[in-house]
């Protein structure tokens, strides 16, 4: 009993971790040195208990390339502390550093505050279909990684200007919706975005001149923006230039609250027997 109790452990800890590995039973039997007909019947406890929790959903990939996939589920709680930690530290005046601009760097290089965030927009876009996360440096690294980790796929950096280091690179400029300047942005030739289905991801959205200049840079790259997910989006200007933004939170007359879907999906996870898992 001993010996299955620290093997249900060790198993749980292998589906589990990292994200979007998909190990194979072959290995996992070895690794724990059992048959794959005793590990089958580890891996249905384990699924059956994970499930009952509220943790997530164990999938059998069959096939060559096939595995075990773990999906993990919201953890709404942490994404309802997160938001409201935002929404405390953004209502505080000094937050405001120019018309139309919010302080709010602290607050997004905390993992406990960003991943659960990251996790929210993940599932709110998963039915698109992306191969890619794309952000623009900096600040939007670390919403942009969140995502990432929650879909299981690489992240693509946009740079401000170009860098020898990274080789020939494809730059455009545009006119900013926020500060209404000329600005660049570019992006390495060897990024493998070609062809690729993206998911744009930044910290702040105003008018949506950054998102759309991203979409313009990679549709060079014959690759395609198929959602954009933003942290804090403006409520001025209503039209904007993108469309169909997911924003975890809305910013208008100096206030910042959870944005309508965001509040739809925490009520619905409140509801008894109501977990959903998508938008």
């Amino acid at each position: 009993m001993r010996d299955r109790v620290r093997r249900l452990i060790a198993l749980t800890r292998m589906v589990t971790r990292p994200p979007g590995a998909t190990p194979s039973l072959s290995g996992m039997a070895d690794a724990l040195h059992v048959a794959k007909s005793t590990l089958s019947e580890d891996l249905a406890l384990v699924r059956e208990v994970l499930l009952e929790a509220g943790l997530g959903e164990i999938h059998t990939q069959v096939g060559v390339g096939g595995g075990v996939r773990f999906v993990e589920r919201l953890d709404v709680d942490r994404v309802r502390d997160a938001l409201d930690v935002f929404v405390r530290a953004l209502d505080e005046p000094d937050r405001v550093t120019g018309p139309g601009f919010l302080y709010m760097t602290d607050l997004l290089f905390r993992p406990e505050l960003v991943e659960p965030l990251g996790a929210l927009l993940a599932e709110r876009l998963v039915d698109r279909g992306a191969g890619l996360v794309a952000t623009v440096e900096t600040k939007g690294i670390p919403l942009a990684l969140a995502v990432s980790r929650a879909l299981s796929i690489p992240v693509v950096l946009i740079r401000r200007d170009n860098r020898l280091s990274e080789g020939s690179s494809l730059s455009i400029n545009y006119l900013s919706g926020s500060s209404h300047r000329i600005q660049s942005m570019s992006l390495a030739r060897r990024a493998p975005v070609r062809g690729a289905r993206v998911l744009f991801v930044d910290d702040f959205l105003k008018a949506g001149g950054t998102a759309r200049a991203a979409s313009d840079l990679l549709r060079e790259f014959e690759a395609e923006v198929v959602g954009v997910g933003v942290l804090v989006a403006t409520a001025s200007p209503a039209a904007k230039l993108v469309a169909d933004v997911a924003a975890c939170l809305l910013w208008q007359a100096d206030a910042v609250a959870p944005t309508p879907w965001v509040v739809e999906r925490l009520a619905a996870s409140a509801v008894p027997g109501n977990c959903p898992g998508g938008p």
